[in-house]
């Protein structure tokens, strides 16, 4: 799938220098000094050279569990060429101390989220098993091993770099900045004589907190997911509230102990049917990590969640952790993110904090979808015009109007041309209403309190139109899933993210925030510095408090990026 060897750089390293970064090749190496890596490195016979230059031409090694690395022969022959065709993880026949620290770290591979078959984890142990032998390996073994370890680990820095599959596979406006990355020169210069493999593969991993705590609570739920002892919590006829009884209630307190959602000092009678004030509690507090309504209340869906096997739960932080690979690395300004999943935007700090966190309400699952995409707001208007998207028009719009002929006037609607000159704002003859079938006028709606976008738009140009804005109606954000809008994203505090935004435009205090929300007057306010909104999409999250939160798959991502990692190895047989 990922054809590409560039850079998709992760949030965290040196967040705010500029907007993308490479991982150079001349990155400090733990004290590699590369003429004596080069100088003590094996040399081949002619025989060997030419065993050497036919694997690397042809991309392909029968040895690996993915023969085929025709994708990575570049990288594969700059890091040999760099190699001076010398063996790079071998001395005397014997692997180096790298070369065996490299191979432990292919092996846990899954403690990254990654596949550690992809990386031949099952294959080293015979093949060091060789290599320290009492007989020196033929210098043909010696060479498999030598260029297996080579894809081997460009392969992984690539995966735990970028991540394993093209963002674009899946979300065809999600293209952050990129930057070339050399991983043969990288590998060769700063791995082959590392002091520390582990320290030298650092700077290609995302140091973004979420993505390091997901990382520690994926190792946290791997290990759950081994000591599980499977649960069936029987189905209600209708939702048990405290104080009644629920057959299954030891089994349901075992569980919610399991998952740290009660404190082990609550206990039960075996057998107890009691559905106690407490464990309504632990229940209230599962829905709450569950992105469900935590009323408390045990019905279809939370039961449902609770009997969710841990499996479940490992697969989407892994997919998280593909996600977190594709984000940008640094970011000019403080970024806005939006968690499609979790109905929640947070606006950061300059040390990656969250300085503002609301609900918001998204594009209708199965309908109108809101778009994973990466752009950079430039603009907001205070009392906007909304220019009904033509879709919206004519399946919306224009049947209201043909059968109200007052519809425009009591909702603030008026037909414009595209260059905006007012057609009517009243009644709709049969030729006006023809022409905004075919699409040759539009609807917009007047600035106002019943203007859908609300009193505020915040603008970041994009081909899906998407933007975020206020709402005249705040029920949604009630409600403990926010998947409601035509596919741009309401939010709850427009006030406050309005004064956030423009903090660093001079003289935009609150309060005239606040008074340019009572004008009632259009007014186009040009940001003083861009700033980065991601919308993205991740139904697992770490809280830096260690609580772990999950969400619906509710646009179905989640398995389409899931079959997208099972293929993507596939090709290289």
């Amino acid at each position: 799938m990922k054809q590409r060897l560039t850079l998709l750089l992760l949030v965290g390293l040196g967040f705010f220098a500029c907007s993308c970064r490479t991982v150079s090749s001349d990155a400090p190496r733990g004290g590699t000094d590369e003429a004596q890596v080069s100088g003590t490195r094996d040399s081949l016979t002619p025989a060997g050279e030419q065993e050497l230059g036919a694997l690397i031409e042809g991309g392909r090694l029968a040895d690996l569990q993915w023969p085929n690395f025709s994708d990575r022969a570049d990288a594969v022959r700059k890091f040999y060429t760099q190699a001076a065709n010398k063996l790079a993880w071998s001395q005397a026949g014997k692997p180096t101390m790298q070369a065996v620290e490299l191979i432990a770290i292919l092996e846990d591979a899954d403690l990254k989220g990654l596949e550690k078959k992809d990386y031949d984890a099952e294959r080293w142990p015979d093949r060091l098993k060789t290599l320290e032998s009492p007989s020196i390996p033929s210098e043909s073994a010696l060479i498999k091993f030598d260029v297996a370890l080579t894809v081997s680990a460009i392969r992984y820095g690539l995966d735990l770099h970028l991540g394993r599959v093209d963002p674009k596979a899946l979300h065809k406006d999600f293209d952050p900045d990129t930057h070339t990355h050399d991983p043969g020169a990288y590998l060769w210069k700063n791995v082959v004589g590392a002091k520390s493999v582990k320290d030298a593969l650092a700077p290609i991993e995302s140091s973004y907190p979420r993505y390091q705590r997901t990382l520690v609570v994926l190792q946290k739920y791997m290990q759950m997911e081994k000591e599980e002892v499977p649960v069936s919590l029987s189905q209600t006829k209708k939702p048990v509230t405290a104080g009644q009884q629920y057959e299954d209630t030891t089994k349901l307190v075992h569980r919610l102990q399991f998952l740290g959602d009660l404190p082990p000092s609550v206990s039960v009678q075996e057998n107890s049917l009691d559905y106690s004030a407490a464990v309504a509690e632990g229940v209230k507090h599962f829905q709450h990590r569950h992105g469900l309504s935590a009323s408390g209340r045990l019905g279809p869906e939370t039961i449902g969640a609770l009997n969710r096997p841990m499996s479940d739960r490992v697969e989407q932080l892994r997919l998280m952790l593909e996600r977190f690979r594709w984000m940008p690395h640094r970011f000019a300004q403080p970024p806005i993110i939006v968690n499609i999943p979790e109905f929640v935007l947070r606006a950061y700090d300059s040390s990656l904090h969250p300085e503002l966190v609301m609900p918001v309400v998204v594009g209708r699952a199965l309908r109108t979808e809101t778009p994973v995409l990466e752009k950079e707001m430039k603009y907001l208007i205070f009392w906007p015009y909304w220019n009904v998207p033509p879709s919206i028009a004519r399946t919306e719009i224009v049947p209201k109007i043909a059968k109200d002929p007052e519809y425009l006037q009591k909702n603030d609607f008026e037909v414009t041309t595209y260059s905006g000159e007012v057609v009517t704002g009243g009644g709709v003859n049969a030729e006006v209403l023809g022409q905004l079938r075919a699409g040759k006028l539009m609807v917009r709606q007047k600035p106002g309190t019943k203007n859908a976008l609300g009193l505020i738009k915040f603008a970041f140009p994009n081909s899906d139109n998407i933007y975020l804005h206020s709402t005249p109606s705040q029920t949604a954000f009630g409600e403990s899933r926010r998947d409601f809008s035509h596919g741009c994203i309401r939010v709850e505090d427009p006030r406050a993210l309005a004064a956030w935004v423009l903090r660093n435009n001079p003289g935009w205090t609150r309060e005239r925030v606040d008074d340019a929300f009572q004008a009632q007057k259009q007014q186009q306010v040009n940001l003083a510095h861009e700033i980065p909104v991601l919308i993205l999409y991740g139904t697992a999250i770490a809280n830096d408090d260690g609580q772990v939160f999950f969400f619906e798959d509710i646009y179905g991502h989640d398995k389409a990026l899931a079959k997208l990692l099972a293929e993507a190895y596939r090709s290289k047989q």
